[in-house]
């Protein structure tokens, strides 16, 4: 079979060979976590909002936004559902009355402790055949690419 890929230097042909492998992993690791969620209903965006709010406390929106890396589009839906689940609240900004803090609730609290624990089983499962000093290089490499 003949090889047709198209070559655009060396250089060029590496960096989209990076692009197109950390996109893959992206997929596979996106692909994980839903199965595993889906069994409780979150979305990936759900389960990211209370694992937030878990781990930082209130937040306000544009926090939460910015700390799970979302965009604004869907948030508000997203924060809506979540509360008529009774997994989160909205509450009054104790230092700014005008602005609006979410709150994960007891219940979102007992959902993200049950989640939480197999999230972290899979993820040691997907990243079990690097080894710990890999690991530390690929953090390393993956903040340097993103200060850009």
């Amino acid at each position: 079979m003949k090889n047709n890929k198209m070559s655009y230097g060396k250089l060029n042909d590496l960096n989209l060979d990076v692009f197109v492998g950390l996109n893959r992993v992206t997929q596979a690791i996106q692909r994980r976590s839903n199965t595993i969620l889906s069994a409780t209903g979150l979305t990936t965006t759900q389960f990211a909002v209370l694992e937030v709010l878990y781990h930082k406390g209130d937040l306000r929106i544009c926090e939460i936004i910015d700390k799970i890396l979302a965009t604004s589009g869907n948030m508000t839906v997203v924060i809506n559902n979540l509360a008529k689940e009774h997994l989160i609240e909205k509450v009054s900004d104790p230092n700014d009355k005008r602005a609006t803090l979410i709150k994960i609730t007891e219940k979102g609290r007992g959902e993200i402790e049950k989640i939480f624990p197999e999230h972290l089983l899979d993820l040691e499962e997907y990243f079990s055949t690097l080894t710990v000093e890999e690991k530390s290089q690929l953090k390393q490499i993956l903040i340097k690419l993103g200060r850009k």
